[in-house]
């Protein structure tokens, strides 16, 4: 029995691995033109890649086992598909490794792409290459796809394409890294040919508008703006390359240009454009001008704020005038007192105006402006962004949108120019972020704004025939004088900052010859409450002179030298012979106040400053007076206005500055004949006489500063013209007590230095050594001062740098009796400006003079600059 039960058991076994055997199919063989078969999926294997689960290899597919998958079939396609679209693959296959019973076993072969482990430019200058590696995309470590090296080749040919290089040829070739397995490397070679510039510039079909009025000239703006003809002498200092892009855009400008002169259906039939030789191209324009057309009818709709004269006096169109679309466009919506923003300023926010040609008889158009005035926008939140260094209220106290008050664009962007103006923020990215709500009728304000350092610090060596000379300065431009003894405000290290108030010490000297210190502290709002300025000077400085031996020992040492040949015929340092007895020291203080004034508007100021400073005198041969001590008690009065709308570099706007300085008329009282007193300096008593003459200065000194901003064109960094008038008088109470100080120190850089800085006010007129129109003897009571001065911006930002050229014209006069603005010594020259955050605006600048002073051609100048002039 139980033998009986064993050879079943074997028998039925035997059957089972029979039947199994038979129901396997090992790699079958899968046709595409058989019948399909429905199979459940027993499992899958994933081979040829390294370093990746399976199960996330696996469910990239789609393919769950357990579920029914048709062999040939949709499955498999889509599993494929879904690989190919992760991008990460260079090879997909999937094949039936078995089919037993109903289950099928798939396996699943992938490559991975190659990841990139160097990227080599070939045929770039080093600024290129940077540029090329932040537009192309291309990362080291990172896969390459044939996508990739495509977008690469394009965003490379348009690259080069916009600066003008139309032929540039861009290969980009890959091949194995030896030392990485499964790296690749990229060499982008680049030939950029040559630049594409414009040979000849075709245009047919053009009777209205000359070819002059398209091309433009020399000094005439045409239609195209950035497509002119090399060679021509109209196109001198215009940009001559050909882009593609450029061309499209004067395209455009050409029948807006049309449409500017009332043919509005001007059109451009036919251009073309084709090589000429390797360097240049020509291009076909063909127009077709159409009619010419005027307004006959202006009609306002929807308009209940405004009445429609009102309306039409603003637009300054009328019947008759040429259909102007330009002139148009600005009237409504672009000139600061257009049309739309009668209502932008008055809270219509949501206010919208569609012109509308209603009819058209012959040449004539009626217009019918469609108006939806909307409601009144109030501001609901005002929000300050990347504001981290001064106090919330300092930055508010300075916008003009406020919660709760009407939206208005014009207070929109005065806030704009106010921040921008603060010093504290990078003035070219202060730009607001409106967002309307029109359902509850309000409005947000987002400001978003990038901090900047502008705090100064200065510390530098020089020598001279004085020997080494040193400078320190500290300038502090976000001090809080009410959190310097509060130690739980902020602070920096020990500094208190906040408030945007300014701090500023410095020292000068080279330890005997000269020393000077100073310190100030000023705020445009004292109190924090109102926009009143307030400031505080003292300032304290010693300048000594040389001993006589020092002229003496020179003389010999000429002569010894001369004598046995040792060709040395300088004189000796002057810190050799320093003289304790022959010197000049000036201690002051001063004392200001200013108030931000509403009329005539509210870029005005209005400002006082109480001056007092000591000259303390022996021995000192460079005045009038030479011994003995003298006193300056002044008060200062200021009107000024500043509109411009960037500190660093302005593009629109104007400085306009008014000052007079008054002393007492101390010779109206004290019953001295001046007249009698200091007449002859061979008196035993000219000193005495000296003194009493000048114990007190009276003076009564004026001056008038302005500039212009202009821009010449659109967008940030364009041309900027600035203009500069400037002139100022030394007068006397009394003839026989001119001021010994206080007078104008002509001609140079405009710095001003240790050797005259203490009594003069310094003026610049480059092209002129310093002090040129101004020796000693001829001291200046007068002066003028014209530039006009063409700026481009190189770099703009927390750093910036702008180029120039200048025309300048100026003069000094030793009475004001004599001053003549036409009698003027010109000079001309080019320059640089940097502005570093830490450091200050600092320059260069070369100027040729043209006229003589007092006998000497200015000539050949270089000025170093270090500071802002206004």
């Amino acid at each position: 029995m139980n033998l009986h039960k064993l050879l079943t058991a074997l028998i039925a076994l035997l059957c089972s691995t029979m039947m199994s055997a038979q129901d396997k199919i090992d790699y079958p063989d899968v046709s595409y033109a058989g019948t399909p078969r429905t199979l459940v999926l027993g499992g899958i294997n994933v081979s040829g890649v390294e370093g990746y689960e399976d199960y996330m290899l696996t469910g990239i597919s789609g393919l769950t086992v357990g579920e029914n998958i048709t062999i040939p079939g949709n499955e498999i396609t889509t599993a494929v598909k879904n690989y190919w679209k992760y991008g990460l693959f260079s090879d997909v296959s999937i094949s039936v490794d078995s089919i037993v019973s109903n289950k099928a076993y798939l396996h699943i072969h992938l490559r991975m792409r190659p990841r990139v482990s160097n990227i080599n430019y070939i045929g770039l200058k080093k600024s290129e290459r940077t540029d090329m590696e932040e537009k192309l995309g291309l990362l080291k470590g990172a896969q390459i796809t044939p996508n990739m090296i495509d977008r690469a080749k394009i965003l490379a040919k348009k690259y080069f394409d916009d600066k003008g290089f139309k032929n540039a040829d861009i290969q980009i070739q890959q091949r194995d890294d030896v030392a990485d397995k499964n790296q690749v490397i990229l060499d982008v070679i680049i030939d950029k040919k040559e630049k594409m510039r414009v040979r000849k510039i075709y245009i047919e079909g053009n009777n209205a508008l000359a070819d002059s009025k398209i091309k433009g000239g020399l000094f005439k703006k045409g239609a195209f703006a950035k497509t002119h003809e090399a060679g021509k002498l109209g196109s001198f200092l215009k940009s001559k390359k050909f882009t593609p892009e450029r061309w499209k855009a004067d395209k455009q400008k050409l029948i807006d240009k049309y449409n500017e002169y009332g043919y509005r259906d001007a059109a451009i039939i036919e251009d073309s454009v084709w090589n000429v030789d390797p360097k240049h191209v020509s291009i076909l324009v063909k127009v077709d001008e159409g009619k010419k057309y005027y307004i006959r009818n202006i009609t306002w709709v929807g308009n209940t704020i405004y009445p429609s004269d009102y309306l039409n006096h603003v637009l300054g169109m009328k019947s008759g005038d040429v259909y102007n679309q330009k002139l148009m466009n600005k009237r409504l919506t672009e000139d600061e007192d257009a049309v739309g923003n009668n209502y932008w300023n008055n809270g219509y926010l949501f206010y919208q105006l569609q012109p509308t040609e209603l009819n058209i008889v012959g040449d004539s158009i009626d217009l019918e402006m469609r108006i939806s005035e909307g409601t009144q926008a109030h501001i609901n939140h005002v929000r300050i962004n990347g504001n981290d260094r001064l106090y919330e209220n300092v930055v508010r106290r300075e916008l003009r949108t406020k919660p709760g008050d009407l939206f208005s664009k014009e207070a929109l962007q005065r806030s704009a120019r106010e921040l921008a103006s603060m010093g504290h923020f990078d003035p070219e990215k202060v730009n607001p972020d409106v967002k309307p709500d029109p359902e509850n009728g309000t409005v947000d304000i987002n400001w978003g704004l990038e901090q900047k350092s502008n705090d100064q610090i200065e510390f530098s060596l020089g020598w001279g025939q004085t020997g080494v000379i040193g400078r320190v300065g500290l300038k502090l431009n976000n001090f809080s004088m009410r959190n310097l003894f509060n130690k739980n405000k902020e602070h920096r290290g020990i500094l208190p900052i906040g408030d945007g108030e300014v701090l500023s010490l410095g020292a000068q000297t080279n330890g005997t010859y000269y020393q000077s210190y100073n310190a100030s502290y000023s705020t445009n709002w004292f109190g924090g409450k109102r926009p009143i300025q307030f400031s505080v000077g003292v300032y304290y400085s010693k300048q000594t002179d040389v001993s006589s031996n020092y002229y003496n020992s020179g003389y010999y040492n000429n002569y010894y030298n001369y004598l046995y040949g040792y060709g040395n015929y300088g004189y000796n340092n002057y810190e050799n012979f320093y003289d304790p007895d022959k010197y000049v020291k000036l201690v002051g203080a001063s004392l200001g106040w200013g108030k931000r004034l509403r009329w005539p508007d509210d870029y005005f100021t209005l400002s006082l400053q109480l001056s007092y400073t000591r000259y303390m005198l022996k021995n000192w041969n460079y005045f009038l007076m030479t011994n003995g001590n003298s006193n300056n008690l002044n008060l200062s009065i200021q009107l000024s206005r500043t509109s411009t709308d960037n500190q660093l570099f302005p593009r629109r706007g104007s400085e306009f500055m008014a000052s007079v300085t008054l002393t007492p008329p101390w010779s109206a009282w004290d019953n001295k004949d001046y007249s009698n007193l200091a007449n002859n300096p061979q008196s035993s008593t000219y000193e005495r006489e000296q003194q009493e003459k000048y114990r007190w200065v009276e003076y009564h000194k004026w001056k008038f500063k302005a500039k212009t901003y202009t821009a010449l064109s659109g967008g940030q960094k364009c041309f900027v013209l600035m203009t500069r008038v400037e002139l100022g008088l030394l007068g006397s109470y009394n003839k026989n007590k001119k001021s010994p100080f206080e007078t104008y120190y002509v001609g140079g850089d405009g710095m001003t230095g240790y050797s005259t800085g203490y009594a003069e006010e310094t003026i610049g007129l480059r092209g002129y050594e310093n002090g040129a129109l101004t020796p000693y003897g001829y001291e200046g009571y007068a002066y003028d001062r014209m530039s006009l001065e063409l700026r481009y911006p190189f770099l703009l930002g927390n750093t910036t740098i702008y180029g120039l050229t200048f025309l300048e014209a100026g003069n000094a006069w030793n009475d004001t009796k004599k001053f003549n603005p036409f009698d003027m010594k010109r000079s001309a020259g080019v320059g640089i400006r940097i502005f570093l955050p830490m450091v200050g605006m600092m320059g260069i600048d070369w100027a040729y003079g043209f006229d003589k002073v007092f006998g000497s051609r200015g000539g050949s100048n270089f000025h170093f600059i270090l500071g802002q002039e206004f």
